[in-house]
């Protein structure tokens, strides 16, 4: 396979850095677009030079006609699963942003299609790639803060103001708040880095009146002996991010993208970070071209999913019945 055609269900948002980043890549095209919005397909077009791509209202229409290789999936959360199943059905590679979908119960759907057509499904957590959760995961994996005891990830966001009017206060398309948005990527990160298998959950939400969930704060107890706590307040003046890292020997501690690492009787440092080799994109097309394995399958999101389904079950909260 010399070049791989690459169509995108949906070209607004988060689909500009997927094309920026495939558009860098020799071996790909993108050669049709899919999206309800004529005024956003347009747009997309100008602003990347895809003068050539088919332009298509209905993705439906786009996988019949559009002589695709894969597929990168750029919609509203809740819209995920049936696109990607449609997506492999029609024997194609598929890319989805996050969420992986809305219930593991459709995840796990989605992963036994992927088998069925032995094709490339992977979703995009970007931070699997990023040097900072790359230091933290093989850090901990190689025993340099000993047996993890307790994590506590914090994420303010203006996410309240910013997404008022728009879908992602939509249950029917989102599929849950801030939690379900935002916050995917702190429980991404901590189940990724750590290896950790959550056992019991206890949590609080607020909405703040608005339509899905805004702020939530969530205790976790993990089958291994650890602790977590985390906290997604989408009500706030602006991006804070934390996380810190304990075991039985030290800890790592990130803010706003500053590591450092503590050990017991020893000099904080700040490390050296490794140098970033790919990401979620290139990643996906050298998984297609089998240069290596899927780094984010179905398997580890559904992981996430998961997590996400405890977290606002011990709140009594179901998003797609409000």
């Amino acid at each position: 396979m010399s070049t791989i055609r690459i169509g995108f269900i949906g070209t607004g948002g988060i689909a500009g850095w997927h094309a920026k980043q495939l558009l860098e890549l020799p071996e790909v095209q993108i050669t049709a677009l899919a999206d309800t919005s004529e005024s956003n397909r347009l747009a997309f077009v100008e602003k990347f030079g895809l003068q050539d791509a088919t332009l298509f209202s209905d993705y439906e229409d786009m996988l019949e006609e559009g002589e695709l290789d894969a597929v990168v999936i750029c919609s509203p959360h809740t819209l995920h699963f049936r696109q990607a199943y449609d997506v492999l059905d029609h024997n194609l590679h598929v890319l989805i942003e996050k969420p992986m979908t809305c219930s593991s119960e459709e995840a796990e759907q989605l992963i036994q299609k992927a088998k069925q057509s032995e094709k490339v499904m992977q979703v995009s957590y970007q931070r699997h790639f990023q040097p900072e959760f790359l230091y933290i995961r093989d850090a901990i994996q190689s025993g340099v803060i000993g047996k993890v005891t307790s994590v506590t990830a914090s994420l303010f966001q203006e996410w309240y103001q910013l997404t008022t009017d728009t879908w992602r206060q939509i249950p029917s398309l989102s599929g849950g708040g801030f939690l379900m948005d935002s916050g995917s990527h702190i429980i991404d990160v901590l189940l990724w880095t750590t290896g950790l298998t959550p056992e019991d959950v206890q949590s609080r939400i607020n909405s703040h009146g608005a339509p899905v969930e805004i702020d939530s704060f969530t205790s976790i107890k993990f089958e291994e002996g650890a602790i977590a706590s985390l906290n997604f307040v989408g009500y706030a003046p602006g991006w804070h991010e934390t996380f810190a890292f304990c075991g039985e020997e030290g800890g790592i501690f990130y803010d706003n993208g500053t590591i450092t690492l503590r050990r017991m009787g020893k000099e904080t440092i700040v490390p050296e970070l490794p140098e970033p080799v790919t990401n979620q994109d290139k990643s996906f097309i050298d998984a297609i071209l089998g240069r290596h394995e899927v780094l984010v399958p179905g398997e580890f999101a559904l992981k996430v999913v998961r997590l996400s389904e405890m977290i606002y079950q011990a709140a009594g909260y179901e998003p797609l019945k409000r």
